[in-house]
């Protein structure tokens, strides 16, 4: 979630202006859309993250929302909303977590925002933020319980930030333009057991801090951690870091944008060999030298692997879909992307969505199109199963609230990209594919996938670029 916008006036003022100027034409926009997501197996939790215990998915998220489900197609929501009926927190979560809803002065939080749920020895951990929209006096806080499920009691605060010129944790005057916002953490652990927590909102960017196994708190108590990307307030939030075994990397998963439906929340990735970076993206460059700017067309870093889009002819689509969790499965050896997200034409009506993920030749996760129902990439797809008519989508590279729109093309069986966008494509490794649109190279893989648009299984291809530009495409 976006808490902690800057506070100064004329930074406010920049990004006040530039969504006066788009967001007309974003509602217009969206206005000739509208997707009703479909409700069998639909969940609300904001900023979803997952844990797997005893053969179950678990997601925590904020205003204490929880779901669970058996296969990650079908959920079922466990709690929803910040009342005394709230299974999650033991009692009235307002008296049982006081001292850290009062943390945020002058104007104390009334709810609890993302969360992270993590197994430290035999009791399950859940760490929440607490802060008001626009703060940067913020915390993290921590409660256990014995069950995945709860009731969870509060312990301690985590980490703490600071107003402007406060002495902070480190015993200087917090700057909230280099030091973090205290909030979205993601607790876990590393290949070498030791546990880590990433965190941080806009502010003073993406912060990790490694931490004590034993009781779940930070190693330092006088250390923000390492800084791992933004500043500056930059737009920026919601970080995960994920290890994939197979291609030996930590993947740093970051939202970039802000979290309305005109708010151009997209989901972008670099990676490391280690916890703690640096991470660099497709294009070589190093996270920790990000400073996304709203509205920019360049290279805003990370590679975007899904934003605002449209697929026409089903009628599917997302807006600002963002702060994702993702699971390595090893039992189903697949890789999942857990967010939540808008849609067109519905508001601020958010819902939990989970994508496959599969890892290119290169070592890049791919965020497959459609929504996950079961699906499993075959070891090999014919030329001609590929070649047919696509929706054809570029999520670019910038951070707006325009919806990109499918296009028409085809792919041919002689090996030719035809219709909006022209070049060439080849089968690789039986079920990858490298597309060359206008000399560009996208590596991809391909995977059938449910269209619940179109109601029926069709061919998917999603490839990356080295510039950290992903394509999809959706056969028709």
């Amino acid at each position: 979630m976006k808490k902690n916008k800057s506070s100064l006036l004329i930074s406010g003022l920049i990004v006040f202006m530039f969504f006066a100027a788009v967001s007309a034409a974003a509602a217009v926009e969206a206005a000739e859309m509208s997707y009703t997501p479909q409700a069998a197996g639909s969940v609300s939790v904001h900023d979803p993250m997952i844990i797997k215990e005893d053969g179950t998915y678990y997601l925590f998220g904020s205003h204490l929302a929880a779901a669970k489900s058996e296969d990650l197609v079908d959920w079922e929501q466990l709690a929803n909303g910040f009342h005394a009926a709230n299974p999650i927190i033991k009692g009235k979560p307002g008296e049982e977590l006081k001292e850290a809803l009062e943390w945020p002065q002058p104007d104390p939080a009334t709810s609890t925002w993302a969360k992270s749920p993590v197994k430290i020895g035999n009791k399950y951990h859940l760490y929440f933020s607490v802060s008001t929209w626009g703060a940067t006096r913020s915390a993290i806080g921590l409660a256990v319980s014995d069950q995945i499920e709860g009731p969870y009691e509060y312990q301690e605060l985590v980490v703490k930030s600071f107003n402007e010129d406060e002495t902070n944790r480190e015993g200087e005057s917090h700057n909230p333009r280099q030091d973090p916002n205290a909030i979205d953490p993601h607790v876990f652990y590393d290949q070498q057991g030791k546990l880590w927590m990433s965190y941080g909102s806009y502010s003073g960017g993406i912060y990790i801090l490694e931490m004590n196994p034993d009781t779940g708190m930070p190693l330092k108590q006088d250390s923000y951690g390492k800084k791992l990307a933004g500043g500056n307030h930059s737009a920026m939030e919601g970080s995960y870091i994920l290890y994939h075994p197979a291609a030996d990397y930590y993947y740093f998963m970051i939202s970039f944008g802000t979290l309305a439906p005109d708010g151009g929340y997209n989901i972008r990735v670099a990676r490391s060999k280690n916890p703690d970076g640096p991470f660099i993206d497709p294009d070589g460059d190093r996270m920790v030298e990000a400073r996304p700017r709203i509205g920019m067309n360049s290279n805003q870093y990370g590679a975007r692997l899904i934003g605002n889009f449209w697929f026409d002819k089903s009628e599917i689509g997302y807006l600002s879909p963002g702060h994702n969790s993702a699971f390595y499965d090893q039992e189903l050896d697949k890789t999942f992307v857990i967010m939540h997200s808008r849609f067109p034409g519905k508001g601020e009506m958010h819902k939990v969505r989970v994508h496959q993920v599969l890892i290119n030749d290169q070592g890049w996760p791919l965020i497959m199109p459609h929504r996950y129902t079961g699906e499993t990439q075959a070891d090999s797809y014919s030329k001609a199963e590929v070649a047919g008519d696509y929706q054809f989508i570029n999520h670019g590279n910038s951070i707006n609230a325009s919806i990109n729109i499918s296009e028409e093309i085809r792919l041919d069986e002689s090996g030719n990209v035809e219709g909006t966008v022209e070049g060439s494509w080849e089968l690789k490794d039986n079920n990858s594919i490298l597309i060359n649109i206008d000399g560009t190279e996208y590596l991809g893989e391909l995977l059938v996938q449910y269209d619940e648009g179109l109601e029926k299984d069709v061919m998917t291809f999603s490839a990356l670029s080295d510039q950290g530009i992903a394509v999809w495409g959706s056969q028709y």
